[in-house]
């Protein structure tokens, strides 16, 4: 039984932390004010301050790493902020994560990839096409240096599609939030470590809107139309996902 007490969730004001509040009510989502990422000494008082509290019988076990600068056009503005948020951040939660006994889940992205054929599976190389991906795949080298880890690549968004029109030629493995916060919660309680792709079935962006709500107008975008580089097709290979957790695979209408 997953013991909730025990999971700390960093970034719990974000998006999936919004979500993943109301299945893990018992779980901390410290702020970002108790719990900086690029305050490695604030987190370490934070730790210390609830090993203090409870002694070992309810002890932190796990800390699901979902804090990140993730938008790409910010991020080749400011990529500074990347560099201390999703990188030096990063590795001060692995620093912490060994010092004291902690598992750790990293929330990493299906932009490691290059989207040059997409269906990725977990060996698959990895060739990031914009700073961004390279500031959380520079996150998942520090992880990869913790034997107690998880990173799982995914991709998610909102329950209701944010803008007026989805690129209809990028292809991708993106889920609502609510599909992915279900996932997140049964690996939680898994001990499942390594790598592990997670997400929908293979899907232009503009598909996967629609799907979201199917009587919503929304119009056609190309990747070409926008100033930013966009990977053409970052969908994953979920069957290694599908095999621990008996989730059978979505079939999408043509």
């Amino acid at each position: 039984m997953l013991d909730q007490d025990t999971i700390l969730y960093t970034g719990g004001s974000g998006l999936l932390g919004r979500e993943l509040r109301a299945l893990l009510p018992r779980a901390h989502f410290p702020s970002r004010a108790e719990f900086d990422v690029a305050d490695h000494r604030a987190m370490e008082s934070f730790i210390q301050a609830r090993v203090a509290a409870t002694g070992t019988s309810k002890r932190l076990c796990t800390v699901v790493h979902g804090a990140a600068f993730t938008s790409p056009p910010r991020v080749d503005q400011d990529p500074g902020k990347a560099l201390e948020t999703n990188i030096i951040g990063t590795a001060s939660i692995v620093r912490l994560a060994r010092e004291y006994e902690l598992r750790v889940i990293y929330i990493s992205t299906d932009y490691v990839f290059p989207g040059d054929r997409g269906n990725y599976c977990e060996t698959d190389a990895v060739a990031p096409v914009n700073k961004y991906a390279w500031s959380k795949l520079g996150g998942e080298c520090a992880v990869r240096m913790h034997e107690d880890s998880l990173i799982i690549r995914t991709s998610f968004g909102p329950n209701t599609f944010p803008y007026p029109r989805a690129f209809d030629d990028q292809y991708t493995s993106r889920e609502a939030v609510a599909t992915f916060a279900r996932k997140l919660v049964a690996i939680i309680g898994s001990e499942v470590r390594g790598v592990l792709h997670v997400g929908g079935p293979r899907r232009s962006v503009y598909e996967y809107a629609k799907s979201l709500d199917p009587s919503r107008e929304i119009g056609r975008l190309s990747i070409n139309e926008v100033s930013f580089w966009v990977p053409a097709d970052t969908s994953l290979d979920t069957s290694k996902y599908r095999a621990l957790f008996g989730e059978a695979e979505v079939k999408v209408e043509p």
